[in-house]
């Protein structure tokens, strides 16, 4: 397993991981599939936030990536990032993406974060189990706001407090 730096070449894998959840799921309100294109733009502009963007490869494969965000554009947020992990369906449950996250988390950490914010469309089990313990508390939820394969679905809003939880382990 290794986990690096993603870059513009890696788009292709991300797109394939990506569209699924897009396809098949309602992880993402997304309905439309992305060309490898769309998301080179999509990645380039994450990659200039100076965020981290990382993917994890077994093998030398792309199974998984992991970004942060602007939570909002305002100056007053600039110590608050939105997160986001995607795993290719054949990693899921196997401590990939707990492995991934806590090194965004370092990462950001490193970068003088403060909070970040993790959006869920739900239910999510998997991805509340894995935000909670990673120390993630649920700040919020809005429900029935999206709409996708004919319903409506709910939106959770869980939020790591990066020095809260760094005390927490201490």
């Amino acid at each position: 397993m290794n986990i690096r730096n993603a870059h513009l070449n890696d788009a292709a894998a991300i797109t394939a991981i990506y569209n699924h959840f897009i396809r098949d799921t309602t992880i993402t309100f997304e309905e439309q599939p992305l060309s490898v294109d769309q998301m080179g733009a999509r990645l380039q502009k994450i990659l200039d936030t100076g965020f981290p963007c990382l993917v994890l490869e077994v093998d030398h494969e792309v199974i998984g990536y992991a970004y942060a965000s602007p939570w909002h554009v305002r100056s007053a947020y600039r110590f608050t990032v939105e997160s986001t992990i995607y795993l290719s369906p054949t990693a899921v449950g196997k401590g990939f993406g707990l492995t991934l996250y806590r090194k965004l988390i370092e990462r950001l950490k490193q970068q003088g974060i403060k909070n970040i914010m993790g959006v869920i469309a739900l239910p999510n089990r998997p991805s509340v189990r894995l935000h909670e313990s990673l120390g993630f508390n649920q700040v919020g939820e809005f429900h029935d706001i999206g709409f996708k394969f004919n319903r409506h679905i709910s939106v959770g809003y869980w939020q790591l407090e990066i020095d809260a939880s760094m005390r927490q382990r201490d």
